[in-house]
């Protein structure tokens, strides 16, 4: 079997006015993927989707799109597909960096080696480990108290069962921010908090107490990304457990995670560690040093939605005291064909070879 065309197509996407995204990273308005589709001389077709975001990854549509045609596409064409290891390095030594882009890919060879297989990418990750319903928090982001407790409100109606707040900017009002959705959702109610790497440690100190008094049940990437010695000597000073999220890329930036012990906790997600199987390698690593993962995301659409359920489903530590970030398409309207179940405040495992998705064709009139 070898792989005959390998195609990208640009698609941009409204998030919903009312729960778009702001935090410390800016405002998350319009959610811009790369939707990859590789074709193999069987017929066989697979999925893939790359969420790009500059201030994020360093990504955008037209770079990723540049990379896949110019450098990464001739590399794997006339490859056997089912050799996803081997492509894997192929595409790391045309290109350094660019996860999201390399991660659609990944996608793609998985999602055509499942369906070629007849089997869903979980069996191909060693088999699930747990029920194919992931409990999910909703994000919040870093609006007004008001607003907030009203996006809380929202989360709740939605049936999710916990939620995460935008903080990171300046304490006293990302205390306030808290205090709101709190008072919103009642004692009790899971609330964790995502700096996004805005506070200074002596910012993420102040706020320590204030988050203990809240019952805050995670604090996500208090300080710049790689600060790794500060993380350690903030787990010192709090009983909340420390998430990693923008600071644990790769697994090298996992392992000095480790080392420092930096967190209790590494947030892991397939368009951020460059592929599943770098996600999944992440968790194995985790999970010898004790340490839980959570799914994060950066409002990934069905494609990479669906990815990440496989993925939750299969890794050895998936957290089970703090919810998951398999939210994207709840904040959009348009969907990418086959739609992700959402009840009682879970996501299903999609039924089926690969992925478990299909494509809705009028998404792919704009071919780049």
């Amino acid at each position: 079997m070898k792989i005959t065309s390998i195609k990208a197509y640009p698609v941009s996407i409204q998030v919903n006015p009312e729960l778009a995204i702001v935090s410390s990273l800016g405002e998350h308005r319009l959610s811009q993927y790369v939707i990859v589709t590789i074709e193999a001389d069987s017929g066989a077709r697979g999925l893939g989707e790359a969420n790009v975001a500059p201030r994020w990854s360093g990504e955008s549509q037209a770079s990723a799109l540049a990379a896949i045609q110019d450098i990464l596409a001739p590399e794997l064409i006339g490859q056997n597909p089912l050799h996803i290891s081997e492509l894997r390095g192929k595409m790391d030594r045309a290109l350094v960096g660019n996860p999201f882009t390399k991660a659609a890919l990944e996608m793609a060879l998985l999602d055509l080696a499942g369906k070629t297989l007849g089997v869903p990418i979980q069996i191909l990750l060693g088999g699930p480990r747990r029920s194919f319903e992931i409990p999910l928090r909703f994000s919040i982001g870093a609006f007004s108290p008001s607003h907030a407790a009203q996006v809380a409100a929202k989360a709740v109606s939605l049936g999710l069962k916990a939620v995460k707040v935008k903080v990171g900017l300046e304490v006293s009002e990302d205390i306030q921010r808290v205090e709101a959705v709190r008072h919103a959702l009642g004692d009790g109610f899971p609330i964790g908090i995502d700096a996004n790497a805005g506070w200074s440690e002596s910012e993420a100190v102040e706020a320590i107490p204030h988050l203990e008094r809240l019952g805050v049940n995670v604090i996500e990437e208090p300080l710049r990304r790689g600060d790794f010695r500060g993380c350690a000597r903030l787990r010192q000073r709090t009983r909340i457990p420390i998430m990693l999220d923008e600071s644990v890329f790769t697994p090298y930036d996992a392992l000095n995670a480790i080392r420092r012990d930096a967190c209790d906790i590494i947030s892991i997600y397939p368009g951020k560690n460059g592929g599943i199987g770098r996600s999944f390698e992440i968790s194995q690593m985790a999970a010898t040093a004790g340490l839980e993962c959570t799914i994060g995301s950066n409002l990934e659409w069905e494609i990479g939605s669906a990815a990440m359920l496989h993925l939750a489903a299969a890794i050895p530590n998936l957290s089970q005291r703090v919810c998951h970030d398999i939210i994207g398409p709840l904040y959009h309207t348009r969907h990418v064909g086959t739609e992700i179940t959402y009840r009682n405040g879970c996501a299903s495992v999609p039924p089926g070879a690969g992925l478990g998705i299909e494509l809705d064709p009028s998404l792919l009139r704009s071919e780049s």
